[in-house]
Formats: structure tokens, C-alpha cells, sequence
């Protein structure tokens, strides 16, 4: 019997072995723990429950421990980390931001429509499920490379599966990004994110209290997708993975809209203790995590529960994980309004049983009590296992490490236009045009700057002259040439990105995708770059309010680059004033760039995206970072901003200062005349990724304020040259080594992935 078969529903239920306990990924251990603490051999139905909540999926028994070394306090913080389905952060006028990111990596890996489609869908759940509407998408893209005919299907499959249902649900994907590399390659990562905006008054809790207190699952009849889904996303892709389809959920986006605004409107009413939205292990999941968090119990008639599928069995019936549902526990005498409510939005409405006091969960099924297992002792933060892997730096350090920038050739002037076209036509640096022109980025009329010409997505607040900024964010390639660097990293650049689009940065999501928690060189990476990542985090007083764990990211060839997705989220105070892009604005006016105050550091190519794509190298050191430093040239940058000072802002990231200059131009109609001071490298110069930069452009007159301004916060400001039209135009020592027709950038930065797509 396969772990996604059960008993047919007329069959009695095997007698559960040990064997049948390692089929399910439970570990011997494991397996002994349950027996100790029921006092007896597990119900078929109660090992199934035990094999979800134990997943790496729901229980984070391989990196809690490690996680609670992030910050998690912070004064705009409204719940703590991992209190509720998401974050919940202060934002003022008596409103809250509710933000998470979650990945959906193993079935994007399968089957990427359904996969990437249920992780939009999932996520929004977990949005308004806490009373809040989502008012914008983002996400966060990984693949192997686009000559693989395999990666091209699984790209497209997951950009369509994103776009299909966002758009039907009425959400505007507004920023995202997508990365290639070959460690990539049959594990693709699909992030995704959800930012939405709640009455603080009006908020719900996933919480089960009140003995007698009706339990009702709403939205869709349950079926047989999905099941054992959380525990298929803790374990590696394989060539069996295939046959694990049935793991993967089927999305309804026109059903989830219509379980949106049902669900607003009765926490909106106050008719609910608690709610909780069905994602991995559903109804088993929720019925648990809100009964521990209740201090209490749950009776469940899972006989009662709608299908849409005859011949289920208890087993599948709680361990779908069919997707629009959500469970209940409805305030006493309020049962007839809320089952009015869904009715009048066409969904289910069904009492399927109560709150109790025993502190257990309890499944009946035609009179039959088929499990009754303690909730405390399924959850994380309760019983669930907690572990403290084994860790080894890992040997390919050495040999990264090593490498140094001299043992390759430094530039010729003559080549630097064939490599700046290399690189805009490499997919990592390429527009992304082809990927968000498939997303309905204005829906709702919210959206004041959306993916392309700005740095982060910026959303108007409606009612108030505020706006959030938000960023999806992570450099792999440093994660993996140096974990705790690139951890900081990956914190600083979403910041900066944000910055450089008007806001201040205030809470952080993140998505943690990783390999196998069980090999101690994955482990000992992941350790390291969540310590960068608190790091970071602290400097920039941007606690973390959650997130989520993606461990198994491997195939047959090996890990994925460890990838610490950051999601940022920035207030901006006026988005008429503040909201910022990076093109340039006006003939005549000065590109400046926004330094440390004693910049050394940008004389390498370690690696750097042109490393990579000129060279064929992945090596070095990650570059250098001083926190101090990076909070000086973002204050710098954010005080110009909503001084009126700064124009366009843009950081310095991949491909380094010239692709960035190049892209201030192709996103808008101007050129740009630059003259930089001779330096030993050359390609360092211009297309190292030295940190702590950002490209401004300022009016003539308002020069002298930003380097007043540049003093103050302890930064420095370079003139690099002025916006003009037509060219691109660089010199370097007076001597000219670049002339590039903006139009023919343009044509080559926005054709290449349509190309290789087509």
C-alpha cells in the first residue's frame, strides 16, 4: 500500500507496524515517541495524522531551533513571530499589514501549473484568514537553465499557473523575481508572497476556545488531491516524484474569491472565536493547531465533512489537502448567520463538531471514533520533535574561497559593449517583461509603481497619502560561496531595494529554501545564513514576523543554491512625494553615486553575475559588507527621497555599476554621459558587485543638499556624470571606451527570454 492509498472505506483499518511508520517518514524514534505518549499502538487514521504534524512541512523539527535566533520583537510588531497563519505589523491610521512568504517548491516541481496556482492561492488564504484583504502579490523565482527544454515547461507552467490564478482571484502581482542557474535543475523554487491590510480592530486569531463551541469547515467539498502533500514536500525530488501528482492540489481562484469576501464578512460581523485556513494537512492541521493554541480539544465528525469524491476514508478525508476551505469555531448562537453568510456566497457551510476541554482531537466517523490524539502533542512549540543537526563546513569552501579576481584576465576597453550586451541578454539581468505581462498588475487600482522601471512595488494605502513598499529578494550565488555574508546580504539588498523606492523598511518574511536538513554541510550552511540574516535584521530594525522553511531542495545532482528568500515590507509616508523609480527623469540632471564614506571595496569580481556568465566561474568570496555602512548610504538615500532631492534611485546589484546605469536608461527615454577615474580593474569597476551602492539622479541645484545630506548620515557622493539623450555614452580617464545606442540596449535587454521561450 502507497503512502497516498488508504483502506477503501469499507475495509477494516490495517493494524499499523512499524514498517507502515517508516513508509509514512516517521522515524523509528519517532515512531516510539507516539507509542509512549498514547500508551499504545497509533490507528491507521492517527498515523497518518502524526506523519503530517511531524513533517518537516508543519512541525519544523530541523530548523525551529535555529529559527528562534532571528528577531522576533520590534514596537510595530502587532502578534509575535509564528503566533498567527502570518505578520501582522503597525502601519498607523489604526491599520495593520498582514504579509507572509511560502514556498511551493515540490509540486511546481511536478506539476508546475497546479503547484505555482495553489501556492498563490495558499498564501492569500493565510492573508484574510486573519481579517485582512490582500491587496498585492509577489514572488520569488528560481530554475535551472533556459536551454533545457524540461526548464522551459516548468517555467512557463509555473508563470502561467501564477498569472491564471491571480488574476482570476483579483489580486495584483505588483513585484517578484526569477533567477536561472543550473543547481536550479529539476527543483525549481516558486516563492510566493501576499501583503494585505486589516482594520486592527477586525483582526481573527486561529485559535479553538469555548467548550461546546460549533466547529464548521466552509468553502470547497474535500477530495482526494493533495493528500500527504506536507509530507511530499519533505523529502528530495526523485525520479519517483512523478508519481506523486495525487500530491499536488487542484486551485479554484473563482471559488477562493468568493471564500474572500464570505470569510471578511463574518469576522467583520465578530461571529467567530477562531478561524484557520486549511493548507498542509488540512483539516488535520487546522482541527490541531487551533485546538493546542485554545488549550483545548476538538470533537470531529469527519463523515459530516463535504466530498466531492465517493469511497473516501477518514484517512484521506483529514489528510486532503483540497484547496478554498477553512475551519471554524463560531461564536455560541451565531451558527445560523454565518451558514446565511456562506450560503449567500454559494459556499459550503457545514457543523462538523466541537470545541471540548479533553485537549485532544477526536475523529468520529459514522459513530466510530477512529482517533484521538492529544493536540499538544502534534504541534510545534508543543510536542512536536525538535532536533539539533549535526554540522560540517562544507569542503567546496576551500577551493571557492580561494579563487582570487587576478587569475583571470582583466578587461580590454574595446570589449566592453559586446560584454554589457552579454550580460542584458542574459536571462538572470534580461527584462522580465515576458514573466509579468502575463500578471494583472493594476487590479484594484492600488498599485502606484508595479514590476519594471522601480527597485520594489509600491501600494497605495487607499484612505491615507501612505503607501507600502515591498520586495522579494535573495542572491543565491552569495549564499553559497559564503552562508553568513550572504545571509546579510540578501537582508541589505531587499532593504535597499525598498529604500530606493521610497520606503523605510520595517518587517521582514522569509522563505528558507534549502537541501537536506540530515546532510551536515546543508545544515551547517542554513545555520550560518540565518545568523547573517539576524544580523542584518537587527542592524536595520527589521524584526522578522514569520515565514517559512523549504528543506529537500535536491535532485539527483545535488542541492539547490541555499536560497534565504527575504520578503520586505517599507512604509512610505506620501507615495506622491516618495514613490520612486530608477529611470532617469531629466536631460541635464547629475548621476551621482551613493557610497560608503571610505569606499574600498570595489575592485573584485568574486562572484559576480559577469563571473558567471563571461567566465564560467561561480568562486570567491562573497563581496564585502559592513552593516554600519549599508544603514549610512540607505538613510543617505531615504532622506533625499522625501526631501524632494532625488530623482530616480537605483541599486547596484547584479551585473554591477555599468548594467545598472544601463538600466536607469532603458527603463525610460534618456541616455546618460558618465566619466569614471581609472582604477586597477577595469572589470571590476564596472561590473563588480561591490554592496552599498545606489545610482541617484539629482537637478544641478540640488547637488549640494545630497552631499550635505551624504556628510550627515556618514556616506559619500560620487559624480559619475549627467543625464542626456540618445546614448550611453562612458569614459573613463577622458578617454572614451563606450558609445551604446539606448534603443539597441533596449532591444536586447527586452528580446532574450521571449526568445529563448519561443
Amino acid at each position: 500500500m502507497s503512502l497516498n492509498e488508504a483502506p477503501p472505506a469499507t475495509a477494516p483499518m490495517p493494524p499499523v507496524t512499524p514498517e507502515m511508520a517508516a513508509d509514512h517518514g516517521l522515524t523509528e524514534e519517532e515512531y516510539g515517541w507516539i507509542l509512549e505518549r498514547l500508551g499504545r499502538v497509533p490507528t491507521f487514521v492517527e498515523l497518518g495524522i502524526y506523519s503530517v504534524m511531524w513533517s518537516e512541512h508543519c512541525s519544523y523539527k530541523n530548523s525551529i531551533a535555529i529559527l528562534k535566533t532571528l528577531p522576533r520583537d520590534g514596537e510595530r510588531l502587532l502578534v509575535g513571530a509564528g503566533e498567527e497563519n502570518a505578520g501582522l505589523v503597525d502601519i498607523g491610521d489604526g491599520l495593520g499589514c498582514v504579509f507572509k512568504i511560502e514556498s511551493h517548491n515540490h509540486p511546481s516541481a511536478v506539476e508546475p501549473y497546479q503547484g505555482a496556482a495553489t501556492g498563490v492561492g495558499g498564501i492569500q488564504r493565510d492573508i484574510f484568514t486573519m481579517g485582512a484583504r490582500p491587496i498585492a502579490s509577489l514572488n520569488s523565482l528560481r530554475f535551472g537553465s533556459l536551454e533545457n527544454p524540461r526548464v522551459r515547461y516548468l517555467f512557463d507552467g509555473v508563470v502561467r499557473g501564477i498569472g491564471d490564478y491571480g488574476n482570476s482571484f483579483g489580486v495584483p502581482t505588483v513585484a517578484g523575481e526569477v533567477y536561472f542557474d543550473p543547481s536550479y535543475e529539476g527543483n525549481p523554487l516558486v516563492n510566493a508572497m501576499s501583503v494585505g491590510v486589516v482594520d486592527v480592530n477586525h483582526t481573527a486569531s486561529a485559535i479553538a476556545e469555548g467548550v461546546g463551541n460549533a466547529v464548521y469547515i466552509v468553502g470547497s467539498s474535500t477530495g482526494r488531491d493533495g493528500i500527504h502533500g506536507a509530507t511530499f514536500a519533505s523529502e528530495e525530488i526523485s525520479e519517483e516524484s512523478e508519481a506523486k501528482r495525487p500530491s499536488v492540489q487542484v486551485g479554484d481562484p473563482f471559488t477562493e474569491k468568493l471564500l474572500l469576501e464570505a470569510t471578511l464578512e463574518v469576522i467583520r460581523a465578530d461571529l467567530l472565536v477562531g478561524i484557520q485556513d486549511m493548507g498542509a494537512a488540512g483539516i488535520t492541521c487546522s482541527s490541531c493547531e487551533m485546538s493546542a493554541k485554545g488549550e483545548s480539544g476538538m470533537v470531529i465528525h469527519a463523515d459530516r465533512v463535504p466530498m466531492r469524491e465517493e469511497g473516501m476514508t477518514p484517512y484521506e478525508v483529514l489528510l486532503s489537502e483540497s484547496q478554498e476551505r477553512m475551519l471554524l469555531v463560531v461564536k455560541p448562537g451565531c451558527e445560523p448567520e454565518v451558514e446565511a453568510i456562506f450560503e449567500k456566497w454559494d459556499l459550503h457551510a457545514v457543523n462538523i463538531g466541537e470545541v471540548t476541554d479533553t485537549g485532544h482531537v477526536e475523529i468520529i466517523w459514522h459513530g466510530e471514533r477512529v482517533a484521538n490524539v492529544p493536540a499538544e502533542h502534534l504541534v510545534l512549540g508543543g510536542g512536536a520533535p525538535v532536533y539539533y543537526r549535526e554540522t560540517s563546513r562544507p569542503e567546496y569552501l576551500d577551493r571557492t574561497s580561494a579563487f582570487t579576481s587576478d587569475q583571470v584576465d582583466d578587461l580590454d576597453a574595446t570589449q566592453v559593449g559586446s560584454v554589457l550586451e552579454k550580460l542584458l541578454g542574459s536571462p538572470n539581468i534580461a527584462s522580465k517583461r515576458w514573466v509579468f505581462q502575463q500578471y494583472d498588475t493594476q487590479v484594484r487600482t492600488n498599485t502606484v509603481v508595479g514590476p519594471g522601471p522601480s527597485d520594489a512595488a509600491v501600494i497605495r494605502i487607499k484612505g491615507t497619502r501612505r503607501g507600502l513598499a515591498a520586495k522579494t529578494d535573495c542572491n543565491g550565488r552569495f549564499v553559497y560561496l559564503n552562508p553568513r555574508q550572504g545571509g546579510r546580504i540578501a537582508v541589505a539588498e531587499a532593504a535597499r531595494n525598498v529604500v530606493c523606492a521610497g520606503g523605510e523598511p520595517v518587517a521582514v518574511t522569509n522563505c528558507l529554501n534549502f537541501g537536506n536538513p540530515y546532510k551536515p554541510e546543508v545544515y551547517w550552511v542554513f545555520k550560518e545564513a540565518v545568523g547573517g540574516m539576524g544580523d542584518a535584521c537587527r542592524a536595520f530594525n527589521t524584526p522578522v514576523t514569520g515565514g517559512n522553511v523549504s528543506f529537500y531542495n535536491e535532485n539527483p545532482e545535488g542541492a539547490v543554491f541555499p536560497t534565504p528568500t527575504i520578503g520586505m515590507l517599507g512604509l512610505v509616508e506620501d507615495v506622491e512625494r516618495d514613490a520612486t523609480t530608477s529611470n532617469f527623469k531629466d536631460e541635464g540632471d547629475v548621476v551621482v553615486l551613493l557610497s560608503p564614506s571610505d569606499w574600498v571595496h570595489d575592485e573584485e569580481i568574486v562572484a559576480s553575475e559577469y563571473l558567471s556568465v563571461i567566465h564560467g566561474l561561480t568562486a570567491g568570496d562573497t563581496p564585502h559588507l559592513d552593516l554600519d555602512e549599508e544603514a549610512a548610504v540607505q538613510a543617505t538615500c531615504l532622506g533625499a527621497i522625501r526631501d524632494g532631492i532625488i530623482k530616480s534611485a537605483h541599486d547596484v546589484s547584479d551585473g554591477g555599476l555599468l548594467v545598472c546605469l544601463a538600466e536607469s536608461c532603458l527603463h525610460g527615454e534618456l541616455g546618460a554621459q558618465v566619466d569614471l577615474n581609472g582604477g586597477p580593474r577595469l572589470d571590476a569597476q564596472l561590473f563588480g558587485e561591490a554592496q552599498s551602492r545606489i545610482v541617484v539622479s539629482v537637478g544641478p541645484e540640488s547637488l549640494d543638499a545630497l552631499e550635505a545630506l551624504a556628510i550627515r548620515h556618514g556616506s559619500r557622493t560620487t559624480v559619475l556624470g549627467h543625464v542626456a539623450t540618445g546614448n550611453l555614452e562612458l569614459s573613463r580617464d577622458g578617454e572614451q571606451i563606450l558609445s551604446a545606442d539606448v534603443a539597441n540596449l533596449r532591444e536586447v535587454f527586452e528580446s532574450a527570454i521571449p526568445a529563448m521561450m519561443s
